[in-house]
C-alpha cells in the first residue's frame, strides 16, 4: 500500500518535471514560434508570395560539393556584381576567398593584421567590409585585381563594442546600396541585427558620422538560436537571415517580420542531407542563392515554379 501511495505521488511530479524540462527545451530552441509561424506562412502564402523573395519554393541544385583546394573554415558570403563571382573569408589561416558561381576558387588574397575575420560584404566596385568578431571591429578594404594582400593597417576601420561577448560578436553582414545601410548581425546572446549608417564612408565631400541603430522589437521576433550571416535583397528591401544552429534561412520584411524560410535540414529544400555547419548566405543577380557550410561546402538553390 505504501509504495502504491508512493508511485501516486512520484508520478504525477515526474510527469510535471518531464513537462517543464520540455517547456524549457522548446523555449531554448524557439519551437512555439516556430511552429506558429510555419501556420502563418502557409495561410499568407497567397498574399506573401509575390511581394517577397519566397523561400519556400526554393530547391537544392547543388549540394554538399567540397571547395576543392580549401580545407580551411570558410565563414560568411558575398555576391560580387562586377566580378559575377563570389567571396568569402577564412579565419583560421586568414585569406579573402573568391569563388566561382560553381563553387570553384578563382584566387586566394591573404589577410595581414586581422584577428578573426568572420565576415565579409560587397560595397561598391573593388570596395568591400570585413569584420573582426571578437573586437567588433569593421574595416573597409580595397580589393582589385591586381591585389596581392589586405593589410588592416592600411584600411579605415570601426569599432563598434556592442555587447561584447567573446566569440560571439558580428557574424554576418549586408548592405543596402541604395540608401547607404550596412547590416551587421551578432550571432546571439542575445541574437540582433544593427543598422549603421556612414560606414564604410564612401563619399569624401561629406562629413565622417556614424549613426547605429538597433530594433529589438524586430530582434525578438528572429525565431533562430543563431545568426551566422545576412543578406540583402535590393528588389524587395528584404533581409535573409541565416541560423547554423536552427538550420534555417529566414526572410524579413522592411517592416522587420519574418515571412518566409528555407529549411536546411535533409529531406526538405530538396536537399538529401542537412547542411552541417552553414555559415554564409548571398544571392546573385538571377535570384539563385548560395550557401556555404564549415569547413568547405558549396551549396546551390533556385526558384521552382510554383505548384
Amino acid at each position: 500500500m505504501r509504495r502504491l501511495t508512493q508511485a501516486r505521488v512520484l508520478l504525477p511530479t515526474l510527469a510535471l518535471l518531464v513537462l517543464v524540462a520540455l517547456l524549457v527545451v522548446a523555449q531554448q530552441w524557439r519551437l512555439l514560434e516556430r511552429g506558429w509561424f510555419v501556420v502563418q506562412e502557409w495561410r499568407h502564402a497567397a498574399e506573401w508570395r509575390d511581394k517577397s523573395i519566397w523561400l519556400p519554393d526554393y530547391r537544392a541544385t547543388v549540394q554538399a560539393l567540397p571547395i576543392e583546394g580549401l580545407s580551411d573554415d570558410v565563414s560568411a558570403l558575398t555576391y560580387d556584381p562586377d566580378r559575377r563571382s563570389l567571396f568569402t573569408v577564412t579565419n583560421k589561416n586568414a585569406e579573402i576567398i573568391e569563388l566561382s558561381l560553381d563553387g570553384e576558387i578563382v584566387r586566394r588574397v591573404p589577410l595581414v593584421g586581422f584577428g578573426d575575420p568572420e565576415a565579409i560584404e560587397y560595397i561598391s566596385r573593388d570596395l568591400y567590409v570585413i569584420t573582426d568578431e571578437r573586437q567588433q571591429r569593421l574595416f573597409r578594404v580595397h580589393l582589385d585585381d591586381d591585389t596581392d594582400f589586405v593589410d588592416a593597417a592600411d584600411s579605415e576601420q570601426l569599432s563598434l563594442g556592442i555587447g561584447l561577448n567573446g566569440n560571439k560578436g558580428f557574424e554576418g553582414l549586408a548592405y543596402d546600396a541604395a540608401n547607404h545601410r550596412l547590416f551587421a548581425a551578432k550571432e546571439r546572446d542575445p541574437v540582433s541585427i544593427y543598422e549603421i549608417h556612414g560606414f564604410p564612408h564612401t563619399n569624401p565631400d561629406k562629413p565622417f558620422a556614424v549613426h547605429v541603430v538597433d530594433d529589438p522589437e524586430r530582434d525578438a521576433r528572429l525565431f533562430v538560436r543563431d545568426l551566422s550571416s545576412l543578406d540583402y535583397d535590393a528588389h524587395t528591401g528584404h533581409l535573409l537571415a541565416l541560423s547554423d544552429e536552427s538550420h534555417l534561412v529566414l526572410e524579413i520584411n522592411s517592416d522587420g517580420r519574418p515571412i518566409s524560410t528555407l529549411s536546411l535540414i535533409g529531406g526538405q529544400s530538396g536537399l538529401e542531407k542537412s547542411v552541417p555547419q552553414a555559415e554564409g548566405v548571398a544571392t546573385d543577380d538571377r535570384g539563385r542563392l548560395y550557401v556555404v557550410s564549415e569547413p568547405n561546402l558549396f551549396y546551390v538553390f533556385e526558384k521552382q515554379a510554383a505548384q
